[in-house]
């Protein structure tokens, strides 16, 4: 759906006209085009250790130019405003270090990346975190930063505990200083798990390219050293098998499209009424169509059945399929609450548990399914889906220990204000409303949440298992 306000202020006499107003001035965000260049420019890495120059090695074979700065205070006189002198590893070109003014036809940074696993204490954070923001007035629009550190837990030191818990507060505020459509997210890393694991880098690669557009102050854990990088990048799905429900129109259809040109035979699963416009999906992206009830007892079966047989394997479910039925809780009847949670929640957790028990679900198979920031923060007049919607996070967090051991994931992604038929019936001030009180300042796009389920449904994603990505721009509520 359209945003006319973003296009108006995005360019030309609007976007000067927002500015002398002070208005919101969102812009429009870099997404991902097959063929076009990971970042908009040389990323710079802070740093110092294996998990550095892991990282380095890695954007180097991503054909991205790389510059680094150890990021290191002065051992003497207790200031931390001077970090090691930055060097460039690839070419005279690179542009000036963090500390210094970019010179003139110096290319602007596309990204930066923290190496930050090996902060024991809060006072470690300041050389690190200091040097990045000396780099970010020399960002190019779109760019991205990305913290790369451990995982806090309650078998940490309290200082190393709270070392850990300081980087997401730090990135998670960063993200909100931005501007030009520049986003900040990080990646932990759980216990025993290297930067240069294949998910870590399979994680790095997803934030820093356009296909995280909307995804912004979020934070995607690795918690094992599974996982696989495909061999072409751009077709991360190849030869896989994936059946998207609820893929008539809107999300569903886009996370259809996106599957498939990402490599994958998809299967596209919608209520009989939703017939024609299931069809037209399928043939879109040559695929098949299976019209069903997802909350008939026997869901489950149909769907396996028929990715079996028309396509000899399946090893991707999207659990996509979602209704509405909003009211506030005095004036909810039961019709209301029951039809939201048999489609939202019921539905899922039976054809999951119909899957597990065939025995014919192949290694690495992978569930995703949409969740919604109404079910971490809840909403006004949706207590029927917030609950369904909280009750997704919960079961993919348990389900992703019953695909384990045959090395399978399952993941959720939860969507804020994205621009569909259904926010489009909106009222106009409070669909205004909606798009602004994000940090990126405007709705996301049906391709925004496809995108990240695209990931997570990868093998790239093998290491990535129970979480929770949301995909809202850092919407301003809850995490």
């Amino acid at each position: 759906m359209a945003d006319k306000y973003t296009d108006l202020v995005s360019r030309g006499w609007g976007r000067d006209l927002a500015k002398r107003l002070g208005l919101p001035q969102p812009v429009m965000l870099r997404r991902y085009e097959p063929g076009v260049p990971l970042v908009p420019g040389p990323v710079l890495v802070v740093g110092t250790g294996t998990a550095a120059d892991a990282l380095e090695t890695a954007l180097k074979g991503w054909d991205v130019e790389v510059v680094r700065d150890a990021g290191v205070a002065p051992a003497t006189g207790g200031r931390h405003d001077a970090g090691a002198p930055p060097t460039s590893s690839a070419s005279p070109s690179a542009p000036a270090g963090p500390g210094t003014a970019a010179g003139e036809g110096s290319p602007k940074l596309g990204g930066i990346v923290l190496a930050l696993d090996a902060v024991a204490r809060p006072e470690d954070l300041s050389g690190p975190i200091l040097a990045a923001g000396r780099a970010l007035r020399s960002l190019a629009p779109s760019a991205r930063v990305v913290t790369v550190s451990r995982r806090s837990s309650t078998s940490d030191e309290p200082a190393l505990a709270a070392a850990r818990s300081g980087v997401e507060g730090a990135l998670r505020s960063l993200a909100k200083e931005l501007r030009n459509g520049g986003t900040g997210n990080g990646i932990l890393l759980g216990e025993g798990v290297q930067a240069d694991a294949p998910s870590v880098l399979g994680a790095l690669r997803f934030l820093l390219s356009g296909r995280s557009a909307f995804v912004d102050g979020q934070f995607l854990t690795v918690g094992t050293a599974k996982g696989e990088l495909p061999a072409d990048p751009d077709h991360p799905l190849a030869g896989k098998v994936a059946v998207v429900t609820g893929a008539a129109r809107g999300i569903g259809a886009a996370i259809a499209r996106t599957l498939a040109r990402d490599g994958a035979k998809v299967v596209v699963v919608d209520v009989p009424a939703a017939g024609d416009s299931l069809a037209k999906v399928a043939n879109e992206v040559r695929g098949t169509a299976l019209q069903l009830d997802i909350t008939k007892p026997d869901a489950g079966e149909r769907i396996l059945e028929h990715a079996l047989h028309r396509h000899g394997a399946f090893d991707v479910l999207v659990h996509n399929a979602g209704i509405t039925r909003d009211k506030l809780l005095a004036n909810m009847d039961v019709a209301r609450w029951d039809s939201v949670i048999a489609v939202n929640i019921a539905a899922q957790l039976r054809i999951n548990e119909a899957l597990l028990a065939s025995g014919k679900l192949g290694e690495g198979f992978r569930i995703v399914s949409v969740a919604s920031t109404s079910g971490i923060a809840g909403n006004r007049g949706q207590t029927n889906y917030a609950a369904s919607k909280a009750g997704v996070i919960g079961m993919v967090r348990s389900t992703a220990a019953r695909l384990a051991p045959i090395g399978g994931t399952a993941n959720a992604v939860a969507p804020g204000f994205i621009e569909t038929e259904m926010t489009a019936k909106v009222p106009l001030a409070m669909r205004e409303v909606g798009r602004r009180i994000n940090s990126l300042q405007q709705g996301g796009q049906p391709v925004d949440v496809a995108e990240a389920i695209g990931f997570l449904a990868s093998d790239a994603a093998g290491g990535v298992s129970g979480n929770v990505l949301r995909v809202c721009g850092q919407y301003w509520m809850g995490q």
